[in-house]
C-alpha cells in the first residue's frame, strides 16, 4: 500500500511540473487567427448546371424542337476568400464563382451579404466579387510579399473545408514555383505555392498566411488523396495583385504576349539539332516585331528560365508569360547551343496582337457560312501562342458559332480548329479561309457533312446532314 501512495505522489508531482513548462504561452498562431480572420469570409453561390444527355437518336434535337431547351438542374457550392479592401472587394477562386446566377458571402461575425461578380480569370484561377458595406467598417487583411517566402517558414489556411465555417490549419511552405499540371491536360498551372496546411474541397479561394498574418498565396487546389496527401497548392498574392486593378476596372484581365512558335525539347529534338540541353521550350520561329524579337531571342534558342521560374517545356513557358500583365519587364533565361544567356523582354498585349492581325486582309481571312451558323478565321500568331498551337499546324479557327446553326448543336464552339472537311464521303484539307469558303460553298441541303476538329490537343470528328 505505501508502495502504491508512493508512485501516485510521484506522478502527481510529476504532472504538476509538466504544468509549469509552458505556463503563459501563447501560440503566435492565436494572434494570426484573430487579426485575419474577421476577414476571411464563406462563399456560397447557385447555379444552374445544363444537363449533358446520352443522344444516340437525335433525341435532344427533336426535345428542342418542339419544347425548347432542356431545363437546367439547380446546383450549389461554396468556397472561401477574403476582404482586402473596405469598399468590399474580396479575392477568391474563379472557379468558385464562375457560372453563378446567385452569390452570398457570410463574415466571422455572423452578417451576410448579396455579392456582385466583378470580374476574373480562369487560366489564373483569380475573381474578385464585391459586398455593400452600407456604412460597416469592414474588416480587411494585410496583405504580404509572395515573393519573399521561404521554404519551411509557418504557413496558415483559413477557409471553409467541405463548409465547416472559418477552419484553421497549419503547416509549413512546402516549395515555391510549382507547375502544376491541370486535371484536363490542357497545359499547367504555374508558380504555384506548395503547402502541407491540410487544404480541402471548400477551402478554394481562402487566404494562405504567414506568421505574420499577411496573406501570401490564394488556396486553389489540391492533389487528390488518392494520389498523395497533405499537397495543397496557391496563387502567390503577387500575381494576382498584378491584375487586380484590371479586373475591377474592365472584369477582365489584359493577357501578355511574347511573340514565339515553340515546342518541347525532347531527347530526340536534342539530338537532332544538336542541342546542349534536354529540356526545355524550343524556339521555333520569332514572330517579327513582337516582345521577343525585340529582346533578341532568336530561332533555335532554349528557353529555360522565365524570372524565378526554371522552364522544361512549351506549356511551362505558355503559362509563366500569362502570369504577367502587357508591359511587364522580364528576364528570360536561354541556351544557345551551350551559352546561357540572360535577356530582358518587356512584354506585348496578346489582346493587341490579336486585334491587329484579325484585322489584317479581313476580307480573305474570315469567313461566316450563315448556312452553317459559323465564322471561323486564320490562325493568327496570337492565336498559336494563346492555343498552344505550333507554327506547322495548319486549319481554321472558330470565331464564333450561333446558337441557331447547325454547328451549334454539334458541340464545336470558339477556338476549336477545323482541319478537315469530308461532304458526303469526299474528304478535303482545309489550310485556310479561302479553303474552308471553297468547299462549305457547295453544301447543300441533304447533303452528309463532317467536320475534323482539333480541340486541346484532342482531334473529334463532328457529323450531320444538313
Amino acid at each position: 500500500m505505501r508502495k502504491v501512495l508512493a508512485v501516485l505522489v510521484v506522478v502527481i508531482l510529476s504532472v504538476a511540473s509538466l504544468a509549469l513548462v509552458n505556463e503563459g504561452y501563447e501560440s503566435p498562431i492565436t494572434n494570426v487567427v484573430q487579426a485575419a480572420g474577421p476577414a476571411v469570409v464563406k462563399v456560397d453561390v447557385e447555379a444552374t448546371r445544363k444537363y449533358s444527355i446520352p443522344d444516340p437518336y437525335g433525341f435532344e434535337d427533336f426535345f428542342r424542337r418542339f419544347f425548347g431547351e432542356i431545363p437546367g438542374q439547380k446546383v450549389t457550392g461554396v468556397g472561401s476568400g477574403f476582404i482586402f479592401n473596405k469598399d468590399g472587394y474580396i479575392f477568391t477562386n474563379e472557379h468558385v464563382v464562375s457560372g453563378a446566377e446567385k452569390i452570398t458571402v457570410s463574415l466571422l461575425d455572423g452578417n451576410t451579404y448579396p455579392a456582385k461578380y466583378i470580374g476574373g480569370d480562369e487560366e489564373l484561377d483569380i475573381a474578385v466579387i464585391k459586398i455593400d458595406p452600407d456604412g460597416v467598417d469592414l474588416p480587411t487583411v494585410e496583405l504580404g510579399d509572395s515573393d519573399a517566402l521561404r521554404i519551411g517558414e509557418w504557413a496558415i489556411a483559413i477557409g471553409n473545408p467541405l463548409g465547416l465555417k472559418h477552419t484553421v490549419t497549419l503547416g509549413v511552405i512546402s516549395a515555391v514555383g510549382r507547375q502544376l499540371p491541370k486535371p484536363d491536360g490542357n497545359g499547367v498551372y504555374s508558380n504555384l505555392i506548395q503547402t502541407d496546411a491540410a487544404i480541402n474541397p471548400g477551402n478554394s479561394g481562402g487566404p494562405l498566411l504567414n506568421i505574420h498574418g499577411q496573406v501570401v498565396g490564394i488556396n486553389t487546389a489540391i492533389i487528390a488523396p488518392e494520389v498523395g496527401t497533405t499537397l495543397g497548392f496557391a496563387i502567390p498574392i503577387n500575381v494576382a495583385l498584378r491584375f487586380v486593378d484590371s479586373i475591377i476596372e474592365t472584369g477582365s484581365v489584359q493577357r501578355a504576349y511574347l511573340g514565339v512558335y515553340m515546342d518541347t525539347v525532347t531527347e530526340e529534338v536534342s539530338r537532332s539539332l544538336g542541342l546542349k540541353v534536354d529540356s526545355g521550350a524550343l524556339i521555333t520561329d520569332v514572330v517579327p516585331g513582337s516582345a521577343a524579337e525585340k529582346a533578341g531571342i532568336r530561332p533555335q534558342d532554349v528557353i529555360i528560365g522565365f524570372e524565378s521560374l526554371e522552364i522544361t517545356n512549351s506549356a511551362e513557358l505558355r503559362a509563366a508569360v500569362l502570369n504577367y500583365p502587357a508591359g511587364s519587364e522580364v528576364k528570360i533565361t536561354i541556351d544557345r547551343f551551350g551559352d546561357r544567356i540572360v535577356l530582358t523582354a518587356v512584354l506585348g498585349s496578346l489582346a493587341q496582337e490579336s486585334a491587329s492581325s484579325a484585322t489584317e486582309d479581313i476580307g480573305a481571312r474570315q469567313a461566316f457560312v450563315s448556312s452553317l451558323g459559323i465564322s471561323v478565321s486564320d490562325i493568327t500568331p496570337g492565336d498559336r501562342e494563346r492555343l498552344g498551337i505550333s507554327q506547322e499546324f495548319r486549319g481554321v479557327i472558330v470565331r464564333d458559332v450561333d446558337p441557331e446553326g447547325v454547328v451549334y448543336r454539334l458541340g464545336i464552339g470558339p477556338d476549336d480548329i477545323i482541319t478537315r472537311l469530308s461532304i458526303n464521303g469526299n474528304q478535303e484539307s482545309i489550310e485556310s479561309v479561302s479553303d474552308f469558303e471553297k468547299y462549305t460553298e457547295n453544301i447543300k441541303k441533304g447533303d452528309y457533312v463532317a467536320f475534323f476538329v482539333y480541340r486541346n490537343g484532342v482531334r473529334f470528328v463532328a457529323s450531320f446532314q444538313l
